[in-house]
């Protein structure tokens, strides 16, 4: 597949077009700082035209007082600009604090989420809104556990839907080799369009 990634110099998108390429899929990278595309998401329009598939590894802004406003703006960009592309297939990398941690109750409104990541992560739950209005594409948003950092790829993973994963010892963790191995997979599968999955150990 021919795959537009944004954000490809970040944490997790440099991982992402690093596993795609290791898979033998011709990937472009586009990120604001340059190479090997210089570019964001406002550019999709043009970018994405010619290829089989986008995947935004962008990330809300954690300072500011509105992050919402220019991630929801860069999420409607992504969207219209897939559109006119004629780019049905997307991947977004999310959050976790939309996810289920109790009946009703999210992860970014429990008490201990950190006050530092909170901004982030309403903005995260208010996208995925967004998406999940969006009927005419096959998207797809990929929220990795509670806890994600470099590490090791071990190629497993487990998959859930709506609700925090954690394992025997209640930590909620994936590794962002992992995450990228996810992504690369539900990009060849297709299993999950319309839809948000999570992603942990």
């Amino acid at each position: 597949m021919k795959i537009l990634v944004f954000g490809a110099t970040g944490m997790i998108g440099r991982r992402v077009v690093a596993e795609l390429t290791d898979r033998g899929h011709e990937v472009t990278g586009v990120s604001r700082s340059g190479g090997p595309v210089k570019g964001d998401v406002r550019d999709t329009a043009t970018l994405a035209k010619g290829h089989d598939a986008v995947v935004s590894a962008i990330a809300p802004p954690r300072d500011g007082t509105e992050p919402e406003g220019p991630f929801m703006e860069a999420s409607r960009a992504l969207v219209e600009g897939a559109r006119e592309a004629g780019v049905r297939r997307l991947i977004v990398v999310g959050g976790a604090g939309s996810l289920k941690v109790a009946p009703g109750v999210d992860l970014v409104d429990t008490p201990e989420f950190p006050d530092v990541y909170k901004k982030e992560a309403l903005a995260g739950r208010s996208v995925l809104g967004f998406f999940r209005q969006v009927d005419d594409l096959d998207w797809t948003y990929i929220s990795p556990a509670a806890e994600i950092a470099p590490g090791e790829r071990t190629g497993v993973y487990r998959i859930g839907q709506e609700d925090l994963l954690a394992d025997s010892q209640g930590r909620s963790f994936i590794s962002a080799e992992d995450y990228a191995v996810a992504v690369a997979d539900e990009l060849e599968r297709g299993t999950h369009p319309r839809t948000r999955i999570t992603v942990a150990y």
